[in-house]
């Protein structure tokens, strides 16, 4: 589980160049949080659907909009990026601030929680099966893929004219372990996929099994991705030993390139596992926005 870090910051009153006492007793005074309007992104909308088996689980999905002055004859290509309440600030400042990107869209997928993590609910969507009684509660990453096809997809599909064969997906540690899960799973369902620090050695390698299916049904002809991508990133400040196995997985997957997946492996300079989504909007951006249509 990802640590989660509080900072906090004294503001200082500075008249004339010079710290006073006088301002440092007004600041304490002054320290109660500011009440008034919450603070909104332009540009953006939030729905809310339900997802599970049941169709009782609430997700929050928050839209960066497309600015609609050269709406695509195909439709707008969308970004699915996972763990939403974390992410999808710098995802969507990083799109609406570049031109290139103006009929572009990101549909972060999330929890109707303040915090960037609901920790209890991505274990069970993002991981595979486990032992009765596991804490926490694991095992529904095939119904939430299920919730992403049959029920995200179609709501966005159904309010925005949207290029199906122009969608993507993004994960960042557990969201990057589900995103392989999905490539291996389901490969047609996303067009480019981006694994950003993956949790690969999670219940020990669990996805060595589905990836080898997926390479045998890509290499007997089962599965055609010629029109697929692969994206994998890792910080190169995280550990040794995560580094290296994301490099072995684009080396296992790099032969299917013959095959028609791109497979592209970076070390982002500088950052560790947390600061990286951040740091890589925008190359985010550019892998899946930039690449040749089908």
């Amino acid at each position: 589980m990802q640590r989660r870090w509080m900072t906090a910051s004294l503001a200082a009153c500075v008249w004339g160049g010079l710290l006073t006492k006088t301002a440092l007793a007004a600041d304490a005074q002054n320290a109660a949080p500011v009440q008034g309007p919450r603070v909104d992104l332009p540009g953006t909308l939030k729905l809310r659907v339900l997802g599970g088996p049941r169709a009782d689980r609430p997700y929050d999905l928050w839209i960066s909009l497309p600015a609609g002055k050269n709406k695509p004859q195909d439709g707008h290509p969308v970004l699915f990026m996972l763990d939403g309440n974390a992410h999808f600030g710098s995802f969507h400042e990083a799109r609406r601030a570049q031109d290139a990107f103006a009929e572009y869209m990101v549909v972060a997928v999330g929890y109707p929680i303040e915090e960037t993590h609901d920790f209890l609910r991505r274990a069970y969507d993002y991981s595979p099966p486990a032992p009765p009684g596991t804490q926490p509660p694991q095992g529904g990453d095939e119904e939430f893929l299920d919730t992403l096809q049959d029920v995200v997809i179609p709501a966005i599909a159904g309010r925005w004219h949207i290029d199906r064969r122009a969608l993507s997906l993004f994960g960042h540690s557990f969201g990057g372990m589900f995103a392989l899960r999905t490539l291996y799973q389901r490969p047609m369902l996303f067009t480019h996929y981006v694994a950003a620090s993956p949790t690969l050695w999670w219940r020990d390698d669990y996805l060595l099994e589905p990836e080898k299916k997926f390479v045998a049904a890509v290499q007997q002809g089962q599965v055609k991705p010629v029109h697929q991508s692969l994206l994998l990133i890792v910080g190169d400040q995280e550990p040794p030993q995560e580094i290296q196995d994301v490099q072995s997985l684009q080396l296992r997957l790099e032969p299917l390139s013959r095959h028609g997946l791109r497979t592209a492996y970076q070390l982002q300079p500088g950052e560790d596992h947390m600061s990286l989504p951040i740091a890589i909007a925008t190359k985010v951006l550019r892998q899946v926005f930039t690449a040749r249509r089908i």
